[in-house]
């Protein structure tokens, strides 16, 4: 799950990196608004639904397997 949002949000993953390149502390009021969108992204693919999805197809492809 986390490797899948991360690929999906790659681009908002460059963009903060690239803020962030050569700050320490300023990192965190200069880039909030790349983190944000990079947070926001990455909600997309790890929230409850999400996980919830990913258990009942687990599940469908263990039953499979069994029978």
């Amino acid at each position: 799950m986390k490797q899948k949002a991360l690929k999906e949000c790659d681009h908002y993953a460059s963009r903060y990196a690239e803020c962030a390149t050569g700050r320490t502390f300023s990192v965190v009021w200069k880039c909030r608004g790349q983190a944000k969108e990079l947070n926001n992204c990455l909600h997309q693919f790890t929230n409850d639904a999400v996980l919830e999805e990913m258990k009942k197809e687990y599940t469908l492809q263990q039953e499979r397997r069994g029978s």
